[in-house]
């Protein structure tokens, strides 16, 4: 998870001025990060975050914005929690915090998606209610083949308003339940760059970036490693065969063979695991693999059809199921 603390770490300093984008991703941290509940008939605002800094930048924000000062508890590491939370709490004034950042309706219901001045925003606020998605519940996996971008939302109505604040980004995401949560992922390496991008995530990206083109450098390599070594294995098991199979047409024709055929049968059985190309380079004078080639061939059919008028094995018959297998290793 070593992105995901880079990525809330960059995102948790990132100054933003515009104080409806402010508001947006108090909005979103707090959504997605807890939201409401009732403690002794009293609303009651909370988020519980996974770092200390966007724990600082949330209480901050909610002081600077609307005037209330939260509480901030650590909970330690133990039982079935991972690691250090941190929750960011409003007791006092809840139910005013509440409705003035959208988390109650003005009928005093719960919001159960995003809030509508966030939904009804400029793009700028879209940016935003991802970034306080992000640093209230996202993740981002290394780049490979399972890399995505995750946010783990509270319920689907909100997983459904962030699926829609991506598509005004110009970023396909998609919701699903996973293991009974329901979760908005990013799984195209671009999409997440960008995504990255409009977040202000920018150091973050050039690292992913570079650790994505570094793995996909890596996985060419080795995939033309692979082809090379199953082309070389495929070459030298036909080399093999043909240097046994030349062996015995000169051994049926013996001096019945043209001279040109004979040449080109004796460089096949003196360098059996040599390609046509490298043959061809030794032959006096040199030939191209095409050449060599079509002696070769020549010479294989006049011995099998002597071979058949005389009733006696072929040249196939000397190719043993030994010498294919010492030839693949």
């Amino acid at each position: 998870m070593a992105m995901t603390a880079a990525v809330k770490d960059e995102l948790s300093r990132l100054a933003v001025t515009k104080t409806c984008c402010r508001r947006a991703e108090v909005a979103a941290l707090l959504r997605f990060g807890g939201g409401l509940h009732i403690v002794g008939g009293r609303v009651v605002v909370e988020a519980e975050l996974d770092t200390g800094a966007g724990a600082r930048r949330l209480r901050g924000e909610i002081h600077d914005l609307y005037g209330h000062n939260p509480e901030v508890h650590v909970l330690s590491q133990g039982g079935l929690r991972k690691g250090t939370r941190y929750v960011v709490r409003v007791a006092a004034d809840g139910d005013s915090l509440a409705r003035q950042t959208g988390l109650l309706d003005p009928r005093g219901r719960p919001v159960r998606g995003l809030p509508p001045q966030v939904v009804s925003g400029g793009v700028c606020d879209a940016e935003a209610a991802w970034r306080g998605a992000f640093l209230a519940h996202g993740s981002l996996t290394e780049p490979g083949r399972s890399s995505a971008l995750e946010i783990t939302c509270p319920g689907m109505e909100a997983a459904m308003a962030l699926v829609g604040a991506a598509r005004r980004l110009g970023v396909v995401a998609k919701a699903r339940e996973v293991r009974g949560a329901d979760r908005v992922v990013v799984r195209d390496g671009d999409a997440i760059g960008a995504l990255l991008t409009r977040l202000g995530a920018h150091t973050s990206v050039l690292a992913w970036e570079e650790r994505r083109m570094r793995r996909e450098v890596r996985a060419t390599a080795n995939r033309l490693a692979n082809f090379d070594d199953a082309n070389l294995r495929r070459s030298v098991k036909a080399a093999v065969t043909a240097s046994a199979r030349v062996n015995r047409a000169l051994e049926l024709l013996g001096d019945e063979v043209p001279d040109h055929l004979v040449q080109a049968g004796r460089l096949r059985v003196e360098h059996e695991q040599a390609s046509l190309e490298e043959l061809g380079q030794l032959a006096e004078p040199p030939m191209t693999k095409d050449a060599v080639a079509g002696r070769i061939r020549r010479l294989l059919a006049m011995a099998d059809k002597k071979a058949k008028d005389m009733r006696v094995p072929d040249t196939s018959s000397v190719v043993t199921e030994e010498m294919a297998e010492m030839a693949d290793t």
